[in-house]
C-alpha cells in the first residue's frame, strides 16, 4: 500500500515550480491532491508563456497513481482560498498536508536591475506572493484543527548558516524573510492544535521559469546551474514529511531538501542526491 493512500492535500501554485513536483511526488505515493493555482487551461496565460496549468499537473498526479482534482484559484484572495477551503472540508472531511509555493513575482527576469529600476508591479506581485502564505496559513489551520492534525510546509529559499543572509535581490530576499516569520511565529499555536508548520528549503531547482531564464553559458556559471535539482526532488522530501508520524517535532524549523534525503533515504530523479553550493563565486 501507498504511504500516502487515504491522505488529502493541497499543493498550492500547483500548475508549475515546485508545488508541481510536490503534487507529483504526493500522488506517487497514494494521496488525493487538490492542485490549486491560477493558471488553467480555459483562463489567462502568463505573460511570459510559462508552461503548466493546474490540470495537467492533476492530470499527472492521477497518472501516477493518486488522485488529481484541479482548481483554479487565485491564493492571495482571501475569498478564493477561504472558498477553496471550504469544498476541500466539504468533499473530504478534512485535510491532512497543505503545501505553498505559490510566487507571482517573475523575480529571476529583473534579478539583476537596481531596486528603482525595477517596474512598479513587481512590488504588487511579491505583496501578493506573501498574501498567499498567510491565507493558506490561516485557512489550513482552522481545517486541521478540526480533525487534530496536519502539516504545513511553506517552500522559503535561505543559506543554511544563516537564513537571514541577504539572498542577492531585495524583494527575494523581503518575501522570504517574510515566510520565514510567518513559519516561526505561527508554529508554536499551530502546535496545541496539532499542526506542524515547517519550511521547505531547496537547492537550485529546474523550474520552468528557471530553464527559460539560463540562455547563456555566463547565466548558468553564475547560478551554478549544474548543481540544480529537478522540483520532484522538493517533492520527495514533503512526500517523505507528510509521511511522518512524528513530523510535528519539526514544527517551526527551516528544513532542507538535502538534509531530509539523508534522514529519510530518497533521491532525485536521476538517483542522485543534489547539494548546492552556496559559498561566494
Amino acid at each position: 500500500m501507498k504511504k500516502l493512500a487515504g491522505k488529502i492535500a493541497i499543493a498550492g501554485g500547483g500548475s508549475r515550480g515546485a508545488a508541481r513536483g510536490i503534487a507529483l511526488a504526493l500522488g506517487e505515493q497514494g494521496a488525493t491532491v487538490y492542485v490549486a493555482a491560477r493558471t488553467s487551461r480555459d483562463g489567462p496565460k502568463p505573460a511570459d508563456g510559462a508552461a503548466g496549468t493546474v490540470e495537467d499537473t492533476a492530470e499527472e498526479v492521477t497518472a501516477r497513481g493518486g488522485v488529481g482534482i484541479p482548481v483554479r484559484v487565485d491564493l492571495s484572495d482571501g475569498a478564493q482560498v477561504e472558498a477553496l477551503f471550504r469544498r476541500v472540508e466539504q468533499e473530504q472531511g478534512r485535510l491532512d498536508v497543505t503545501t505553498n509555493s505559490a510566487w507571482g513575482a517573475d523575480i529571476m527576469a529583473v534579478w539583476s536591475k537596481k531596486y528603482w529600476e525595477l517596474p512598479a508591479g513587481i512590488w504588487r506581485d511579491t505583496v501578493n506572493t506573501m498574501n498567499t502564505y498567510w491565507q493558506t496559513t490561516v485557512h489550513a489551520t482552522r481545517l486541521m484543527a478540526k480533525g487534530k492534525g496536519g502539516l504545513i510546509i511553506h517552500v522559503t529559499d535561505n543559506y543554511p548558516n544563516d537564513p537571514s543572509t541577504y539572498r542577492g535581490q531585495v524583494l527575494h530576499d523581503v518575501a522570504h524573510e517574510f515566510i520565514n516569520r510567518l513559519i516561526r511565529g505561527t508554529a508554536e499555536d499551530a502546535k496545541k492544535a496539532g499542526v506542524a508548520v515547517v519550511g521547505l528549503n531547496p537547492g537550485f531547482m529546474r523550474t520552468e521559469r528557471v530553464v527559460m531564464s539560463m540562455k547563456t553559458e555566463a547565466l548558468k556559471k553564475q547560478f551554478r546551474f549544474h548543481l540544480s535539482e529537478s522540483v520532484e526532488f522538493i517533492g520527495r522530501a514533503a512526500a517523505a514529511l507528510a509521511g511522518d508520524a512524528e513530523a510535528i517535532r519539526k514544527t517551526g524549523q527551516l528544513l532542507w531538501v538535502a538534509d531530509l534525503a539523508d534522514e529519510y533515504g530518497f533521491t532525485d530523479v536521476d538517483g542522485k542526491t543534489p547539494r548546492f553550493d552556496y559559498s561566494p563565486l
